[in-house]
């Protein structure tokens, strides 16, 4: 391969030709400028261009018109386009035709605009025509510009992009002429603008749409939706055209350095002969695998170039090319969206392959998508049991993994305003578009009816990490009348359906939802990594035996339970809370035997992994139903203080130790809300010659400006997070495991922070105290208790802090490893 790189002889301001732009600086010449920037030094066949930077766009958005020069260097940048492929913008007898194509620093698949076979004046069109020998082909490229054009940079609905009958001996002037006049009266008839015919002001404009669609609706709602900032801008790229339509030998294609869907090794991807890029990535039209449609010997040149690429980047690729009369060119590259199982299983792939360190396979996964690939699917007998009774309705290409039921719906407003409601969704939709992004967020399925796994719909599903099925053809989809039909059979909007993004079948009805599948082993393998890293103790929380096995699966070092959940789950919980609102003592008489009996089959399973357990709670936000501790406190106050009643307690103890000598299992017992180093020397004496662990849960600020104090009269001293920020902002815990109240307390700019992401500063300040506590105390070991799921950044905050112990909810168990890791490998 050569290399086709522009040069120029002065600095740049805004302007970067592929060959000497920092392929580094993604900031400034946005994704695609710094793949191509890579590919263009690397020496691979890449058509020569140039980017207009991202600070072009941001001075372009914040004054409204092009910034001082830039007119001038794209002049410029076009003279040494000209130069480099010996043709002429605008002109024959080689006419230069461009793409303009945006970029933003963070890939946006689908966002933004892009407009092709920019340049056709009349003068070129004919030339075109002249040069390719193919009248038919020039009125294609102008059909095509002039509906991309009209769409992107004017802004019509739906504009015509069919050129009509053209014969092969018909004048290339007169084609051009009744192709451009019926697509500029096709605009005027709507009452759009019509596209200019100077190819010069046709790029200032394409340009302009570029920036301007950085904010637009669709982009918005996507960066958003994903956490993007609004300040990045997104940069242009401006390329010489190659043409996959121009002969039965060339096409377009899109290509995956391993399965994005599997994670499976090995060249993935589907080529469409005869078409241009867009006919790939739009979904319109259903292309061939790769394997079966490239010659060997372009086959062989993809693959070739695909290993490089990645091995040289260290990630999956996402490559757009095309094939120019048997002739491979590369048009884009980027790290390729992946679903959640494929993302497992590429990280570890990679680092067995020696592509990437720990820290690379591990910063190479989400807990998000971790947490995805632990989601329940549907029971398999209910599955084949549907199959067998004729609920299959379709099948298509599963494009994004996952199981899901939900209300049919076939609008993406209709889509939101229904998710909105609280029923789940599956939009159906015949093919979709960047204007339908804000159904498909909302949406927990996605079903098309055209399009491959390269398609708008497959792509946006991987980089929701929604269920999704494409190219189901045997669907219908009537919006007038709000009908999907499959052969004979018609549901309308509103009927339940199920979907399966794996096998990509499309039911009628819902199926119940089966346990969650257990870990893959590239899941075992990276977090075998993250724990090897971390250095740390993580502890799963449990209830019942049964429930020992998956979390110990899960990677977790040991557990923890609660009594009063035990206690629920055997039915003894009633009696006590009886007991204790009648005053009597058979209760708490009774409490030690039941709480050996009900500990007892869970240190079992537990063998010789230590379970921690957390003394009964008669004031906490989550035994308000539980306990009905209103009326138990109300009558007995002195139940509210962590050792009002110190039989309660020592019952407890009595029952733990029970059960450890019956079950040849270690445990200890940790209090709740205990504040003062005199609460935690009593409760040590309760348990003194017990043989467990005694120890503390602290849940007030007060308990950590004491916490040397108290940890010196405990094995154990564990540090409740969300309660203590609770405490500390003065609301009641549950408002930090919901989405409202503080949701819209955060949009009002009520809080400067969210507590639920990151912890505050006066926060932060005491958990640092008590992370340096443990090595004045070493014969209490100091941890955090975090229920429900917590974010990246707190995992990271607290191993930065120096805690090394934490005990988490089951299903965060994997996802927690994962962020400790990552914090642990920087």
């Amino acid at each position: 391969m050569t290399t086709n790189g522009v040069g120029i002889s002065r600095a740049p301001s805004h302007t970067w030709a592929f060959a000497e732009a920092d392929a580094d600086d993604v900031n400034r010449l946005g994704g695609k400028g710094a793949g191509l920037a890579r590919m263009t030094q690397q020496g691979l066949r890449v058509p020569p261009g140039y980017v207009v930077d991202t600070d072009a766009c941001r001075q372009y958005l914040a004054d409204g018109r092009m910034p001082d020069g830039l007119d001038d260097e794209i002049a410029s940048r076009l003279r040494d386009l000209e130069a480099a492929t010996g043709k002429t913008f605008g002109a024959g007898p080689l006419p230069l035709l461009l793409s303009v194509r945006s970029g933003a620093p963070i890939s946006m698949p689908g966002m933004m605009d892009t407009v092709l076979n920019l340049g056709l004046g009349r003068d070129a069109a004919i030339a075109m025509a002249s040069v390719t020998g193919d009248v038919r082909f020039m009125a294609d490229l102008v059909a095509r510009f002039h509906s991309m054009y009209a769409e992107i940079v004017l802004g019509a609905l739906d504009p015509s992009s069919d050129p009509g009958e053209v014969g092969a001996d018909e004048e290339p002037g007169d084609v051009y002429d009744r192709v451009w006049a019926a697509c500029q009266q096709s605009l005027v008839d709507d009452g759009d603008d019509p596209v200019p015919d100077d190819p010069r002001a046709q790029l200032t404009g394409a340009v302009e749409a570029v920036f301007r669609s950085w904010n637009t609706r669709r982009a918005r709602t996507y960066r958003d939706h994903h956490g993007i900032p609004h300040d990045l801008g997104t940069a242009v790229v401006v390329q010489s055209m190659v043409f996959g339509n121009v002969s039965d030998d060339s096409g377009s294609g899109v290509a995956f350095t391993r399965n994005p869907v599997t994670g499976e090794p090995g060249l993935f991807g589907e080529y469409l002969a005869h078409s241009q890029g867009e006919d790939v990535v739009a979904g319109t039209r259903t292309p061939d695998r790769i394997v079966d449609a490239l010659s060997p010997e372009l086959l062989t040149e993809l693959r070739t170039v695909a290993d490089d690429m990645e091995r040289t980047q260290g990630d999956v690729l996402d490559i757009e090319f095309t094939v120019e009369r048997s002739t491979l060119y590369l048009l884009q590259v980027r790290s390729a969206k992946r679903t959640p199982e494929a993302a497992v299983r590429i990280a570890s792939d990679l680092h067995g392959e020696g592509v990437l360190d720990d820290a690379g396979a591990l910063r190479a996964v989400t807990s998000a998508q971790v947490r995805h690939v632990q989601r329940p699917g549907f029971d398999d007998d209910e599955v084949a049991a549907a199959r067998a009774s004729g609920r299959l309705l379709t099948s298509g290409i599963g494009a994004c993994p996952g199981q899901v039921s939900g209300a049919l719906v076939l609008d993406p407003d209709r889509a939101k305003e229904t998710a909105d409601a609280g029923t789940a969704v599956v939009l159906a939709r015949s093919v979709t578009s960047p204007a339908d992004l804000h159904g498909m967020i909302a949406a927990a399925g996605i079903v098309t009816a055209t399009g491959g796994s390269t398609s708008h719909a497959a792509v946006v599903a991987r980089a929701l990490g929604t269920t999704c099925v494409v190219g189901a053809g045997a669907l219908s989809i009537d919006e007038s009348s709000r009908t999907l039909k499959v052969g004979d059979r018609t549901l309308s909007e509103g009927d339940l359906v199920s979907l399966d993004g794996s096998s990509g079948e499309l039911f009628e009805g819902t199926f119940a939802v089966a346990t969650p599948a257990a870990a893959t082993e590239a899941l075992a393998s990276l977090l075998t990594v993250a724990g090897r890293v971390a250095g740390c103790e993580v502890l799963g929380r449990v209830t019942l035996p049964s429930d020992v096995d998956a979390v110990l699966e899960s990677g977790a070092s040991g557990l923890v339970t609660a009594v009063d959940d035990v206690l629920a789950a055997t039915g003894d919980l009633d009696g006590l809370v009886q007991g204790l609102l009648e005053g009597s003592s058979g209760g708490i008489e009774a409490l030690a035997d039941q709480v050996a009996a009900g500990l007892t089959p869970l240190l079992s399973a537990a063998g010789d992994r230590e379970v921690g357990v957390r003394a009964i709670d008669l004031v906490a936000d989550e035994s308000r139903e539980l306990l009905q501790q209103t009326a138990v406190t109300t009558r007995h106050p002195e139940l509210s203080m962590p050792l009002g009643r110190p039989e309660l307690v020592k019952a407890q103890v009595d029952g733990l130790a029970r059960a450890v000598r019956d079950s040849g299992g270690r445990a200890h017992l940790a209090l709740r809300h205990v504040s003062d180093p005199a609460e935690a020397a009593s409760l040590h004496s309760l348990a003194d010659g017990a043989g467990i662990g005694i120890g503390t849960y602290l849940t007030a600020p007060r308990a950590l400006h004491g916490i040397e104090a108290i940890a010196g009269h405990g094995d154990v001293c564990w540090i409740e997070l969300r309660t203590l920020q609770a405490a500390m902002i003065g609301l009641p815990p549950r408002q930090l495991y919901t989405a409202e109240p503080l949701d819209g307390y955060l949009s009002r700019g009520l809080f400067t922070l969210d507590p639920r992401r990151t912890i505050d500063p006066t926060t932060a300040d005491l958990l640092v105290r008590a992370a340096a506590t443990q090595d004045r105390v070493p014969g209490c070991r100091i941890g955090v208790r975090l229920s429900a799921s917590a974010s990246d950044e707190t995992v990271a905050e607290l191993y930065r802090m120096g805690f090394r112990r934490f005990a988490v909810d089951a299903a965060a168990s994997r996802p927690f490893q994962l962020a400790l890791g990552q914090a642990a490998a920087g």
